[in-house]
């Protein structure tokens, strides 16, 4: 017998602030990007900053996940819980530090890359399963995909699964700007306008439980998780296929496994990072694949592009979406450059069944299919 996965808590800290808040701006259409300059040596960009200087990953984590917690009604410790949380970065900005003045951590064991899981784990006081999955931008739907894996295996009753970032380093910065990723003004996805990412850190983790057990303890449930699909292109370090074969397989492998058909899609939350080839060869998928009707909107003119965290929380958006019936806008956009059915303010809508994608550096492609429970 299947299991079905429920979400019955949600932590998120974004630029525009915790869950609440983020939710509430976003509705808004207001954006948390503001023009940053925390390294004298760079010159100033549009950043998603969660204070007025870049953050440290743990604190994120622990954040989030306390907040999840509350949220979800369970009580710490959570012995048996399972943490499936993954970061594309790491704590990268303590080990530039480390070698821009020539020092070492205090405990570099508590900087190698899985430090935001294991965070989490200290946070709930867990003995079970930890996972630190990294998938460049689609880390955040692998690690929610492994968390409900491991619910339907039998593995654990709960897991506390998503991404958490930290990303704004002078490396990762000046990294963007050689390859001519990075936005001057702004971030607007899918807009004639558009002229790169906005670089954001922050991060969002779901507590997952199993229906039946989420159900017993009369636990707030904001939506299920159906399934997924993960491919790889293969293709080139940072460019996507051109062709899209790999990320249309991801996507119509997420379909099959969730039972769906791409008619019975009311809503995708693209990955829509508001760089040239990405949002083109995602309209081009979108397109292909989906009726006209499906709407469709990126919340990274709002929250930055949070790299490896940004797939959770279009995952969270997704879940508010479902919960609220409302559909979250496509901050940014003003002229589309694409003929799909665009949000371009929230307005309310009957919303069943939605999808989230995440495309990552490497041609690493992945599709979530969500439902409301």
């Amino acid at each position: 017998m299947t299991v079905d996965v429920v979400v019955t808590g949600i932590g998120l800290s974004s630029s525009l602030g915790n869950l609440r808040e983020s939710w509430k701006r976003l509705l808004d259409e207001e954006s948390g990007i503001q023009l940053q300059q925390p390294f004298a040596e760079l010159s100033p960009r549009p950043l998603g900053l969660i204070g007025e200087q870049p953050t440290q990953l743990t604190a994120i984590a622990q954040t989030i996940a306390k907040d999840a917690v509350r949220d979800s009604g369970l009580t710490l410790p959570l012995k048996d819980c399972g943490v499936a949380v993954g970061s594309s970065r790491g704590c990268q900005a303590i080990w530039e530090q480390s070698l821009t003045y020539r020092t070492s951590p205090a405990d570099w064991l508590e900087t190698l890359p899985h430090q935001g899981a294991i965070a989490v784990a200290r946070q709930i006081g867990t003995a079970g399963m930890v996972f630190a999955p990294t998938a460049a931008c689609a880390t955040g739907l692998l690690a929610i995909a492994r968390g409900c894996e491991a619910i339907r295996m039998g593995q654990c009753d709960s897991v506390i699964a998503g991404a958490v970032e930290a990303p704004v380093t002078p490396l990762t910065l000046a990294g963007f700007q050689r390859m001519g990723a990075l936005a001057k003004t702004g971030c607007y996805p899918f807009d004639k306008r558009r002229e790169g990412l906005a670089l954001a850190e922050g991060g969002a983790v779901l507590v997952l439980e199993a229906a039946e057990s989420a159900i017993a303890r009369r636990a707030p449930i904001y939506g299920r998780i159906l399934d997924c699909g993960f491919t790889t292109d293969a293709y080139h370090v940072s460019a996507p296929d051109l062709e899209g074969r790999s990320a249309t397989l991801a996507i119509q492998q997420c379909l099959q496994r969730s039972q769906l058909a791409s008619s019975e899609i009311q809503y995708i939350h693209a990955h829509g990072t508001s760089t040239q080839l990405n949002d083109r060869n995602e309209a081009s998928l979108i397109e292909q694949l989906f009726p006209r009707e499906v709407a469709v909107s990126s919340t990274k003119g709002a929250t930055g592009h949070t790299l490896g965290a940004s797939g959770a929380m279009g995952i969270v958006f997704c879940l508010m979406a479902l919960r609220e019936q409302m559909l979250p806008p496509c901050v940014g956009l003003r002229e589309p450059e694409f003929d799909l059915n665009f949000v371009a303010e929230a307005r309310p809508s009957p919303l069943e069944k939605v999808l989230c994608f995440s495309f990552g550096f490497g041609g690493l492609n992945g599709a979530i299919a969500l439902s409301r429970f």
